[in-house]
């Protein structure tokens, strides 16, 4: 099974709390998964982004939930328990608890309109959801990160082959290879000799060398027939590695071509040459950026009562 939604996880956490006694966030953390029959592979289920687990985000979540309604409360580093209200709170034997549960309490109320602004549609918004505030923001920052990468692949196919060496170059140099702009331009985009565009060095001492090969294409795929040629002329000029780049996208035969022989050559389709641009600053401007911040125990640790 998959992970339920970050509400599904109140009620569990608080029923691992009865007792009144003080708990590790690790300890009720498992104690949750079993509650929830979740496996270890199920755990292991990320966010979009892939930095953190789900599981891990959305327990985190709860915690905070119920703290902020005055359910639970710390005692020290890394450690709570259940309040007197929350102890009520099971007292009644809820089948439930979720966010439109939680609004009954003062401090709910305060947090939630701290954090949504008294935007009715916000709030509304935010008591259905099934995701925690991270992963909201994961899933919106994923999503406008696909539709620029859809709009620089659309614009990268309409240049001419001329800037898509520059391209080339520029993406290159910014991820660390070539040494400067003027020494990698000088070595790619050159008349194709033998299925190689270029040289470049691997790193800016010129330890090694990377061929390149790269072919803007508007539609198609490359072949293995492609590749092959490729790896034949890295063998005529001694070299190891090589990197092919296309607009467009790889078949699986030539995928499964690069994984059974002894060079190293990478496939960058369109999607993937996207993103890298994306990552590494190459054709795209910075229009805002949210820096997320969690508490640093270990600052406190040593003044804590």
């Amino acid at each position: 099974m998959s992970v339920p939604g970050f509400q599904d996880f109140l009620l569990p956490f608080l029923l691992e709390l009865e007792d009144a006694k003080e708990h590790q966030l690790d300890q009720v953390a498992d104690a949750v998964a079993a509650r929830l029959k979740l496996s270890d592979e199920d755990r292991k289920e990320t966010i979009p982004s892939g930095n953190q687990r789900k599981f891990e985000n959305r327990v985190g979540w709860a915690r905070t939930y119920l703290k902020k309604s005055g359910l639970i409360e710390s005692v020290g580093r890394g450690r709570f328990k259940i309040t007197t209200t929350g102890s009520g709170v099971l007292a009644n034997k809820p089948t439930k608890i979720d966010m439109k549960f939680l609004e009954q309490f003062p401090g709910y109320q305060e947090f939630r309109k701290t954090s949504y602004g008294g935007n009715g549609k916000k709030v509304e918004s935010a008591l259905l959801s099934t995701e925690t505030p991270l992963e909201s923001l994961d899933q919106a920052y994923q999503a406008i990160r696909k539709e620029l990468a859809e709009e620089l692949l659309e614009r990268v196919k309409k240049c001419t082959p001329l800037f898509f060496e520059q391209l080339v170059v520029d993406l290159l140099v910014a991820m660390g290879y070539g040494g400067s702009r003027i020494d990698a331009g000088k070595r790619v985009g050159q008349k194709g000799d033998g299925g190689i565009d270029g040289i470049i060095d691997e790193d800016k001492l010129g330890l090694d060398v990377v061929c390149i090969q790269a072919k803007k294409w508007t539609n198609g795929t490359v072949g293995r027939p492609d590749i092959q040629a490729f790896a034949g002329s890295l063998e005529e000029r001694k070299a190891k590695k090589g990197v092919f780049i296309t607009t467009t996208d790889f078949s699986k035969e030539a995928y499964d071509f690069v994984k059974n022989i002894e060079k190293r050559i990478v496939l960058i389709n369109g999607e993937r040459l996207t993103e890298l641009m994306i990552d590494h600053g190459v054709g795209v401007s910075e229009v805002t950026r949210y820096l997320v911040k969690k508490a640093d125990l270990d600052y406190f640790a040593g003044g804590l009562e």
